[in-house]
């Protein structure tokens, strides 16, 4: 290693060979720099053991606190057409007062008879309806005669049955009489046969007799014939009976159809009435719909669709406008590490956009630096912007919010928490650890709804 340099590295070198130096290791020098570093070291232990108000701040804006206080937005429910304007841009209007005329660009709501034309079309539906309800009565009517008239051919037919019956029973008697005679007669021409051939009786008896016989058989055979007569016009009677049975049952049956066919078209035609009623209504409240009418007592803020003659789709927005009755409140958003240091009815400072944070006497329509506020309403969902939203309303026992504020204008808001010393806030922040949580004893916890 090659030695360039005379100067030892073990050796001690002296700063005070140096003109530079020398001037300042003097006596007087040094000890004014001892008593500066010490007044130095100890203003900064003082500073360090001060007191210092921890804090969550957040970011927001001027807002209402009831939510039908804030900006409307007024809506079309129909797609239309601007025709004309009756306000301008900071008219105040009171609910109900007419802001624009709209116009219809749907072909089928423009004529202008449509309502009449609808309930001229129910008006005939409904005739129609009565005329379905007497053929209904008719039909009824019909119905019951015939069940009457079956009810009448019905007992017609059972008596003749019963007749028929009767006659059965008659003839079959006249049928037994007939069998007996006929036997009498037999055993009466047997007899006299037999006597006659023992000479007891004449030829001409037994003729007699004989000729007896035969008519005696012919009645038999005569009653024979009427007995089946009966027994047929017995089964034609219980024929005819199921045959007017069958008959006013089909007829019957028939009148019913025609009935329940009437019955069903009327249902269908009371349908149709109902639906065009339905539709008339909705044809009247769409016309009411034309004139766009304020919500509530505001100032029209700003036609958002202005051109007269320009086309808009259904929902699109017309004109925004601000009510006149509100109640100022303070919209902001903490961090959800700062979330928990937050309560109920817990009060905060706010600095408002265009008001110093330090008051300065003279300055136009300012007297206060920040302003009081109570928070009244904490999310418990996060926002888009990753934080919570908090709703602060003022604070009554403070002073009074400026009148000159407007809602959306910027707002900075201050919590103050418990005070620490600076150098444990230093320390803290240097950590990245949260300020120290506490419960203020005036506050309240958020209610879950199980």
């Amino acid at each position: 290693m090659l030695n360039i340099s005379y100067n030892q590295l073990s050796k001690k070198v002296s700063l005070k060979e140096y003109s530079a130096f020398s001037k300042v290791f003097k006596n007087k020098h040094y000890k004014m720099f001892n008593r500066f570093l010490l007044v130095f070291g100890v203003i900064t232990i003082i500073f360090l053991f001060l007191p210092w108000t921890q804090n969550v701040t957040g970011n927001g804006f001027v807002t209402t606190l009831a939510p039908d206080q804030r900006p409307q937005t007024i809506q079309s429910q129909i797609p239309g057409r601007i025709e004309k304007w009756y306000v301008r841009e900071g008219d105040f209007v009171k609910k109900g007062d007419t802001i624009l005329f709209i116009s219809e660009i749907k072909t089928e709501y423009q004529d202008p008879m449509l309502v009449e034309r609808t309930n001229a079309q129910r008006d005939a539906k409904t005739q129609k309806i009565q005329s379905y309800s007497g053929k209904i009565n008719a039909l009824k009517s019909q119905v019951t005669a015939l069940q009457k008239e079956n009810r009448l051919k019905l007992q017609q037919a059972e008596n003749k049955l019963k007749q028929l019956d009767l006659k059965v029973k008659s003839d079959s008697i006249d049928l037994e009489a007939a069998r007996i005679n006929l036997d009498i007669a037999e055993r009466q021409f047997n007899r006299t046969q037999t006597l006659q051939t023992e000479g007891l009786k004449s030829l001409a008896d037994v003729e007699e007799k004989r000729l007896k016989l035969q008519e005696t058989q012919a009645k038999l055979i005569s009653q024979e014939n009427k007995y089946l007569t009966s027994q047929n016009e017995v089964i034609n009677a219980q024929v005819e009976l199921s045959r007017i049975s069958a008959e006013y049952a089909d007829k019957i049956a028939k009148v019913s159809s025609d009935r329940y066919t009437a019955e069903s078209n009327q249902f269908e035609a009371i349908s149709e009435v109902q639906k065009i009623e339905n539709q008339s209504a909705n044809y009247k409240i769409r016309q009411s719909l034309y004139y766009v009418t304020a919500p509530q007592n505001g100032y029209i803020n700003k036609a958002i669709r202005a051109g007269l003659g320009e086309t808009f789709k259904e929902g699109e927005r017309l004109v925004n406008i601000m009510p006149s009755d509100y109640d100022l409140a303070v919209e902001t958003y903490v961090t959800p590490i700062d979330l928990p240091l937050i309560h109920l009815n817990e009060k905060v400072r706010i600095q408002f956009d265009g008001w110093p944070a330090i008051f300065f006497r003279g300055w136009p329509n300012a007297l206060f630096g920040t302003y009081g506020g109570k928070i009244v309403a904490i999310e418990t969902f996060i926002s888009p912007n990753g934080k919570y939203r908090v709703l602060i309303a003022p604070d009554p026992s403070t002073e009074p919010w400026p009148k000159n504020i407007r809602v959306g204008s910027g707002a900075y808001t201050i919590a103050l928490l418990e005070d620490v010393p600076i150098w444990y806030e230093i320390w803290r922040k240097l950590n990245g650890f949260p300020p120290d949580y506490y419960t203020p004893t005036n506050a309240e916890q958020p209610k879950n709804k199980e």
